[in-house]
């Protein structure tokens, strides 16, 4: 009997062992393949919070300036001119031999790179449709040299990840 007894509790040991062992791998597995199929957060670049912080400033400034004159709007958009027009006139006239403008077509932006290559230093990024300028393209063609208008920061891209912008053309944001 006591035979009997001790090989009863050998199976029944032996299936909760394997019992316990299949449960755990299977929640671990459920576990990995939940955090593979999520998207992974969208990429801060350095460049969006300064930018965002001056927008903000910028806002401010204007809601102050504007209520102790209280002019009507028709008044104020007839006197102020276009800056903008102003801008793209001279960045187009400065853009070197071969050079044209693109707005950047990856929905996550694009990193930007020291030099052409994955493993080249990352120095910086590019938001979505945010307007570039293309000064060159890698030998095999893989990469693009890009300067971001305004700051004459320069770097590379991937190739492939912009669209060109015609000289009439406006970037909407």
């Amino acid at each position: 009997m006591n035979r009997l007894s001790a090989l009863f509790q050998f199976i029944i040991g032996f299936f909760v062992g394997v019992l316990l062992l299949i449960s755990g791998t299977t929640a671990l597995a459920y576990v990995v393949f939940y955090r593979l199929n999520s998207q992974p957060a969208r990429p801060t670049f350095a460049e969006e919070k300064p930018q965002k912080e001056a927008t903000k400033t910028e806002s401010q400034a204007e809601k102050t300036a504007e209520k102790p004159t209280e002019k009507p709007t028709e008044e104020v958009a007839a006197k102020q001119p276009e800056p903008e027009v102003e801008e793209k006139t001279e960045e187009t006239e400065k853009l070197p031999q071969g050079a044209y403008k693109a707005a950047v077509n990856w929905p996550d932006g694009l990193s930007l790179r020291a030099e052409p290559g994955k493993e080249a230093e990352r120095i910086g990024g590019i938001e979505y449709k945010s307007e570039i300028i293309i000064l060159e393209t890698s030998s095999d063609g893989g990469w693009q040299k890009v300067r971001i208008p305004g700051s004459e920061q320069e770097g590379w891209i991937k190739a492939g990840n912009v669209d060109k912008i015609e000289s009439g053309e406006t970037q909407e944001e």
